[in-house]
């Protein structure tokens, strides 16, 4: 008997799991739990998008994904948590997608470009959702530390590359690259001021002269050592 009132109660939960659920969109039946948390984020990111950040709630997210509340809220504890998964991913999607680019460039200065350009075309493309985000408490201290993270692996290939391309010291082109790569903001700070394609090209090429600038004089020391 207690496996038979242990299987309803299984049964009633996958129930009120599925409730709801638009089969195009969850069928949280046949999705794992992986899954189905990626199908609630997408739908707070759609809401994102749309231009409403305010409007990105447990409820709003429940009814554009077609689940119950409760569903989202054995995935996410409240809407900041929602709201800084949501950031999480998105954020790592675009690492994954500009350090794959980046690691396919045959150079020092096609790194930069590739880095630089991406930079500015994810600004265009999505800086307007990362923006909401953090503006409605979608940033916090473990994200940060990612980021942190994130930023420490880009400065120690990009070094690494210079020092076997351009035999200059270590440690000058560790401060060189790190100098560089915080740079970046400051660009995207000036892209968002005039947000045109024109622009973005205008800033990629200021960028890249002072990329040239940086390892041209660091190259001449080490030759003049």
């Amino acid at each position: 008997m207690p496996e038979v009132t242990a299987r309803r109660s299984e049964s009633q939960n996958e129930i009120e799991e599925t409730e709801g659920v638009d089969p195009e969109v969850l069928e949280s039946a046949r999705l794992t739990r992986a899954e189905r948390r990626d199908a609630l984020l997408d739908a707070a990111v759609a809401l994102v998008t749309a231009g409403d950040v305010g409007a990105v709630s447990m409820e709003t997210v429940a009814e554009r994904a077609g689940v119950s509340r409760p569903l989202v809220y054995k995935h996410f504890a409240n809407r900041n948590g929602l709201l800084a998964a949501v950031y999480q991913r998105e954020a790592a999607h675009l690492h994954r997608e500009l350090a794959a680019n980046v690691a396919s460039a045959q150079s020092l200065d096609a790194m930069f470009r590739t880095l630089i350009h991406g930079a500015l075309r994810a600004a265009s493309e999505r800086g307007h959702v990362f923006a909401a985000l953090r503006s409605a408490g979608g940033w916090n201290r473990e994200l940060r530390h990612e980021q942190h993270a994130r930023d420490v692996d880009t400065v120690r290939a990009f070094s690494a590359r210079a020092v076997r391309e351009l035999g200059i010291d270590r440690r000058d082109a560790t401060a060189a690259t790190a100098t560089l790569l915080a740079a970046i903001d400051s660009v995207l700070a000036q892209w968002r001021l005039h947000p045109t394609p024109e622009h973005a090209a205008l800033l990629e090429e200021i960028y890249m002269g002072m990329v040239h600038g940086v390892f041209d004089a660091l190259r001449t020391d080490a030759v003049s050592d």
